[in-house]
């Protein structure tokens, strides 16, 4: 196990030392780019043609998610995500999740009183249930997200539809904001999992840094206010997660 983790190390210098395609043609445009994402929550944004990002993410219990996206057309990006419970730390029960899908369409780029919206899909969940062979918390499953800037410059709202469980059909909705200062630092605020009792609303908050326009570094907290279990009898409870994300062209 130790040389997965060296391994996974080394992915994450490469693509961290990899020079900006593009950067000639760009190199007087040093601007951040649009979110793609809150913190669980999807934008409307996408990446440019032959753009590139990825992330990771460390959350509860040494756990690490790793995602590439790739904007394989002018309005299309494709991505895959993947989970390694417990993969930092002494633990030695590694356990790696198969991977899971992204596929993001952005069919209107907005409009004054319009806001842009994407169609997508996102397969990711969270809190891996190893013995029913579920996540807790699914992913988005099938989704319809809208975004637009609000009142302000620099203030963005984001809301949007999913259905992440289709034998029940349960529609879900969710809500998010970001604030973003000078380019140097973003707000993020977002209720998501809205509409079902059952399976409760989640709030969640952080702050991204952008350490440059390329590379963004993500303080959150997940749930806030959250007790009790899950239905497999596992604490559900506030958790801090950390994300770095590196955005680069071909």
């Amino acid at each position: 196990m130790k040389k997965v983790k060296l391994v996974l190390l080394a992915l994450t210098a490469l693509f961290m030392s990899v020079p900006r395609a593009g950067a000639e043609k760009n190199k007087n445009v040093d601007m951040v780019l649009p979110d793609t994402e809150l913190i669980d929550v999807p934008t409307a944004g996408i990446l440019d043609q032959y753009g590139f990002m990825l992330k990771t993410r460390f959350y509860s219990s040494g756990g690490v998610m790793g995602l590439l996206n790739f904007g394989v057309q002018e309005r299309l990006n494709l991505g895959a995500s993947m989970t390694i419970d417990r993969l930092v730390g002494s633990d030695s029960s590694v356990k790696m999740r198969k991977p899971e899908i992204r596929v993001k369409f952005r069919f209107y780029d907005g409009g004054y009183y319009v806001p842009a919206f994407a169609l997508g899909y996102e397969g990711q969940g969270y809190y891996y249930d190893a013995v029913n062979k579920k996540y807790l918390e699914r992913g988005k499953g099938l989704y319809l997200a809208g975004s637009k800037e609000m009142w302000v410059p620099n203030l963005m709202a984001h809301c949007g539809l999913n259905i992440s469980d289709f034998d029940r059909n349960y529609l879900f909705g969710f809500i998010g904001a970001s604030y973003t200062v000078e380019d140097k630092v973003a707000f993020l605020l977002e209720y998501d999992n809205l509409f079902h009792s059952a399976d409760p609303p989640r709030l969640n908050a952080g702050t991204r840094i952008y350490i440059t326009p390329y590379f963004q570094l993500d303080l959150a907290v997940r749930e806030f206010g959250k007790s009790g279990h899950f239905d497999n009898g596992s604490p559900r409870k506030p958790e801090r997660i950390v994300q770095m994300r590196y955005n680069t062209n071909f």
